[in-house]
C-alpha cells in the first residue's frame, strides 16, 4: 500500500489505540504524486462492496449519504430508527454544559456478510476530548515585545517565532520564495481558528522575516464560536516557521464526531477535504492531529502520554503505542524542552514526548539498523513484555514542545505545551526545504522517512537526555524509553538544523 494510502483498521483489545497524534502525513513517494484519479484506483471500493453496503443502507430507510471523490467514504444522516442497523449498539444522550452528543456505550456488531465490505464505523464511541490550557495569563503588547528581544537573545521567557528561528538556526530570510509550494494542517472537534488572532500573532512575533498574515484556504466548516487553542497553535506556528509559504486548513464540522462508514480508507475526515479538492496541489507539507480511534474510550492526549500504559486481563502491565503515529507511513515528532527552561540552549526530553513500538506494524526496512542499535546499546531497557521490539519504533524526530506563546481569542497566551507544539515546527521546517527544492527545479521530497533514516544524523541534534513516562507500576514505575546518543523511541533522530538538514535534502 502506497505511504499515505491505508485501509482502515479495527484494532481489538485496546492494542494498539488512535489518539491525538502529532504527524506529518505524506501522500507521495520519493518526489513522484498520485493524482487524484490514480488515488481512486488504489482505493475504491469494489462495485460488490458498494451495491453491498448501500442495499444495506437502504432496507433501514437510508438514503442519500455524502460520498468522495475516491469512493472509499460514506457520511450518512441516520434517523433514529435507522440506529437498529448496528446490532448491540445501546444510545444515549450525554450532556455537558450546554452541548450534548450521542454515544453508545456498547460495542456493536455487523452480519457476517458485511463484514469484508466495512472496515468501521466512525462516531458512535469517541467522547470529544477537550484540552485544557495551562494557563489562564495573558501580556501586554509591550511585554511581549519585551519576549520578542529576549527570544533574539540566549536568554527567553517562552517559546516564540524568534525562539524557533534562533535554536534551530533559521535565519530572517529562511522564508518561502515560490509560488507554487504550499502547506496544510488540520482542525478537529471544534477546534478552529481566527485569522484575526493569527494577525495580531503576527504583528507581536513575526516582525524581521516576510510572513503570511491569513490563511489563504479552508475546506470544510469554518466556526464562528471561539477559538480553540490547539488550532491556533497550528496555524500560527506552522505560518511563522514555514513562513511566507501558502497555508490552507481543513476543517472538520465539529463537536459531535459524525457517524461515517470507511470502505475501506483510513483518515476519512482529511481524505473527505483531498478528495474533494482536485486542484489540489501535491507540493503540499501536511501536519494533522488525528482523532483517536472511534471504536475507543479517550485517556488523555496520547501523543503527550510518553509510552503510554495497558493493564491485561491478567492484571499485568504492558505499554500501549498509538496510531497512526506507529505506521510506518508518517513521520512522527516528539518533543523536547530546554535544558534551561530560560535559555536558548541544548534540549532533554520533554517527558510527554510519545513514543515506542508497534503491535500492528513490523519494523520497516528504513529503520532496522537504527532501531537495533538503540536496542543493542542502550545501558537500560523496559522489560521486553511491556513493548514490541520487533514493531515499527517511533518517534522519528523531535523539536521543542514546551512553553509556548499563543494567540487565541486576541489574547497571547504562555506556558501551552505539548506535541501539538512541535509538530507545526517541523511541518514548517520541511516546507521549507520543499520551498528551496522547488527553487532548484527539483520535486518535492515525498515520504520523508527513507531518506530520513539514510541521513543519520546528518542534519540533526541528538537530543542525549531525559525519559518519557508510562505505566505507573511496581516494575517500571513510571519511566517508559530514555534518549541515547542516536536514533531513540523518545525524540527520534533529535531536533533539526536547518541548515544541514537543507543541505543534506537537497540532495535526495
Amino acid at each position: 500500500v502506497p505511504p499515505g494510502i491505508w485501509r482502515g483498521r479495527w484494532v481489538r483489545g485496546g492494542r494498539e489505540d488512535w489518539g491525538w497524534l502529532h504527524l506529518l502525513c505524506h501522500v507521495c513517494v520519493a518526489g513522484k504524486f498520485l493524482s487524484l484519479e490514480e488515488l481512486r484506483a488504489l482505493v475504491q471500493p469494489s462495485p460488490v462492496t458498494q451495491a453491498t453496503v448501500g442495499k444495506w443502507l437502504s432496507a433501514y430507510g437510508i438514503e442519500g449519504c455524502r460520498g468522495v471523490g475516491t469512493l472509499d467514504f460514506l457520511e450518512c444522516t441516520v434517523a433514529r430508527a435507522g440506529l437498529r442497523l448496528l446490532p448491540g449498539a445501546e444510545f444515549h444522550r450525554y450532556v455537558s454544559g450546554e452541548r450534548s452528543v450521542v454515544r453508545s456505550p456498547a460495542p456493536y456488531s455487523l452480519r457476517g456478510e458485511l463484514a469484508e465490505h466495512i472496515d468501521f464505523v466512525g462516531g458512535l464511541h469517541r467522547f470529544p476530548a477537550e484540552r485544557k490550557v495551562l494557563s489562564q495569563a495573558w501580556a501586554t503588547e509591550e511585554e511581549v515585545a519585551a519576549l520578542h528581544r529576549a527570544g533574539q537573545a540566549n536568554f527567553h521567557l517562552g517559546v516564540t517565532p524568534a525562539v524557533i528561528r534562533k535554536r534551530y538556526n533559521l535565519t530572517d530570510g529562511d522564508v518561502g520564495a515560490v509560488s507554487n509550494n504550499s502547506q496544510a494542517c488540520a482542525q478537529f472537534l471544534e477546534q478552529y481558528f481566527h485569522q484575526a488572532d493569527l494577525a495580531e500573532f503576527m504583528q507581536l512575533f513575526g516582525s524581521g522575516f516576510k510572513h503570511h498574515s491569513r490563511v489563504d484556504q479552508v475546506v470544510g466548516q469554518q466556526g464562528r464560536g471561539m477559538a480553540g487553542m490547539e488550532a491556533s497553535l497550528d496555524v500560527e506556528y506552522i505560518m511563522s516557521t514555514g513562513a511566507n509559504i501558502s497555508t490552507w486548513v481543513f476543517s472538520n464540522p465539529g463537536w459531535q464526531g459524525t457517524p461515517c462508514l470507511v470502505l475501506p480508507s483510513l483518515f476519512a475526515v482529511s481524505c473527505e477535504g483531498v478528495a474533494a479538492m482536485p486542484c489540489l496541489r501535491p507540493t503540499e507539507t501536511h501536519r494533522t492531529d488525528l482523532p483517536r480511534h472511534p471504536l475507543t474510550q479517550p485517556p488523555s492526549c496520547t501523543g503527550d502520554s510518553g509510552a503510554g500504559c495497558r493493564r491485561l486481563a491478567e492484571g499485568n502491565h504492558t505499554f500501549r503505542p498509538s496510531f497512526p503515529a506507529s505506521s510506518p507511513y508518517v513521520t512522527v515528532v516528539g518533543g523536547t524542552t530546554f535544558h534551561n527552561p530560560f535559555q536558548v540552549g541544548d534540549e532533554v526530553t520533554d517527558y510527554i514526548s510519545g513514543g515506542g513500538f508497534s503491535n500492528i506494524f513490523p519494523l520497516p526496512d528504513y529503520q532496522v539498523a537504527a532501531v537495533r542499535r538503540f536496542l543493542s546499546t542502550a545501558p537500560k531497557l523496559p522489560p521486553a513484555s511491556y513493548y514490541n521490539s520487533s514493531g515499527r519504533a517511533y518517534p522519528d524526530l523531535a523539536a521543542l514542545s514546551d512553553n509556548y506563546w499563543v494567540v487565541t481569542n486576541r489574547i497571547p497566551m504562555p506556558w501551552v505545551s505539548g506535541t501539538s507544539a512541535s509538530t507545526p515546527v517541523v511541518g514548517g521546517i520541511m516546507a521549507l526545504i520543499n520551498d528551496r527544492r522547488l527553487q532548484q527545479g527539483l520535486p518535492p521530497l515525498g515520504f520523508l522517512n527513507p531518506a530520513l533514516y539514510q541521513l543519520k544524523e546528518k542534519g540533526a541534534s541528538t537530543v542525549t537526555q531525559g525519559c518519557h513516562l508510562s505505566c505507573l507500576d511496581a516494575t517500571v514505575q513510571g519511566q517508559g524509553f530514555c534518549a541515547a546518543p542516536s536514533w531513540d523511541p523518545v525524540t527520534g533522530w533529535g531536533t533539526p538544523n536547518f541548515p544541514q538538514l537543507l543541505r543534506a535534502l537537497l540532495s535526495q
